[in-house]
C-alpha cells in the first residue's frame, strides 16, 4: 500500500478501530440510563463544582460519540437535559453533535468520498445533481426528521458533493427541534428516577411530534418541488 493511499485511509482505519474497541469492551454500558440513575448524585455534584469543565467534557464526549458513529446519541442528548437543564443541555448537545457530524463528514469527503463517488452507479450521479441544486433544503429536511439514521445523514452528503458551509448550517439548525425535544424530556429524568419509574426513549417521539417534524420538512421541500415542476415545464416548452 503506497504512502498516499495510506494517508487517505488512516482516518477511516482509526474510526473502524475505535468502533471495534467500543464493541469488544462493551463500552456502550457507560452510555445508559442505568448509569445516570446509579451515579446521579455524583454527576450532579460534579456539574455544580465544575461549572465550566462539565459542559466542555459533555460536549467533548458528544463529539466522540457522533464522530465515531457510536451508539448512544439519544442517551447523550437526554443526559444533557438531565445534567444541565433543557435549554443549556439542548445547546450543548447541538454544538457537540454538529462538531462531531462535521468531523465524520470531512473524513468521508477527504478520505474516500471521491473514490466511492467515482465507483458509484450512474444513478448516484443523478442524485448528486439534484442534491447539489437543492442541497440546503434537502439537508434541512433530512436533519429535521429523526427517522433516518444520524450517521447515514452525516456521510451521504459527503459523497454527493454538498459543501461544508451548507452542511454546517443545515446540521446546526436542522437538528435543533428534535434535540431540544429530547433535552426537555431529559430534564424530567430526575423525577422519573425519584419515583422509581422506568424510562423509555421511544416514548418521546410521539406520532404527533413526528408529524410536526415531517410537516416542517415538507415545507422546506416546497421550493425543491416547485423548481423541479418549473424546470419540467420549461423543458416541455410551456410558458411559466
Amino acid at each position: 500500500m503506497n504512502t498516499a493511499l495510506l494517508k487517505r485511509l488512516a482516518p477511516v482505519l482509526l474510526l473502524g478501530s475505535v468502533v471495534v474497541l467500543f464493541v469488544v469492551f462493551d463500552l456502550g454500558k457507560y452510555l445508559s440510563f442505568e448509569l445516570l440513575r446509579e451515579h446521579r448524585a455524583t454527576l450532579d455534584s460534579w456539574v455544580m463544582q465544575y461549572s465550566l469543565l462539565a459542559p466542555l467534557a459533555y460536549i467533548g464526549l458528544y463529539i466522540v460519540v457522533v464522530a465515531f458513529s457510536l451508539p448512544g446519541g439519544t442517551v447523550m442528548t437526554l443526559s444533557g437535559g438531565f445534567l444541565f437543564g433543557a435549554l443549556l443541555g439542548g445547546i450543548y448537545a447541538v454544538v457537540g453533535a454538529t462538531i462531531g457530524a462535521t468531523a465524520i463528514f470531512l473524513v468521508a469527503k477527504t478520505s474516500l468520498g471521491d473514490y466511492l463517488l467515482a465507483k458509484a452507479s450512474p444513478g448516484i450521479g443523478k442524485l448528486q445533481a439534484g442534491f447539489s441544486d437543492n442541497a440546503l433544503s434537502y439537508m434541512f429536511a433530512l436533519r429535521l426528521v429523526p427517522i433516518f439514521p444520524f450517521f447515514l445523514v452525516n456521510l451521504a452528503p459527503a459523497f454527493l458533493g454538498v459543501s461544508l458551509r451548507i452542511y454546517l448550517i443545515a446540521t446546526f439548525f436542522g437538528i435543533m427541534p428534535a434535540t431540544f425535544v429530547y433535552a426537555l424530556a431529559g430534564s424530567g429524568l430526575g423525577s422519573v428516577f425519584d419515583q422509581g419509574g422506568e424510562f423509555s426513549a421511544k416514548s418521546i417521539m410521539t406520532p404527533q411530534m413526528i408529524a410536526a417534524l415531517v410537516g416542517l420538512a415538507l415545507l422546506l421541500l416546497i421550493p425543491v418541488v416547485y423548481k423541479q415542476f418549473r424546470n419540467k415545464r420549461v423543458v416541455d416548452g410551456e410558458d411559466v
